[in-house]
């Protein structure tokens, strides 16, 4: 295999081209790596100032008490969740009994 800089990498490659390529990997973890140090400084910036407020709720308080009451008159969950355009799975955690999503 070819790179553009002239160097080919194989299984035979020559000990120049292994130590170009150990160099070349590692300036990319580094350079990763502080791409993800400035993003969590970010996040950290953001979230000081109020800007992460987490997602929004999928199903309102009033959406909530109804979907609990088509569940108790025995509605299936499935039905319930199209009713309310949310996911079953979203529905499950909103009625679970042990808290609200």
């Amino acid at each position: 295999m070819h790179a553009k800089e002239g160097q080919t990498y194989s299984l035979d490659s020559t000990p120049i081209a292994n130590l170009m390529l150990g160099l070349l990997g590692s300036v990319a973890e580094f350079e990763r790596a502080i791409i993800r140090e400035r993003q969590a400084e970010g996040i950290a910036k953001a979230k000081a100032r109020g800007a992460y407020k987490g997602r929004a709720k999928a199903l309102s308080d009033e959406h909530l008490a109804q979907a609990r009451k088509w569940v108790s008159k025995g509605i299936p969950k499935a039905e319930v969740a199209r009713r309310l355009n949310v996911g079953r799975t979203t529905l499950y955690k909103y009625i679970s009994p042990n808290g609200e999503a």
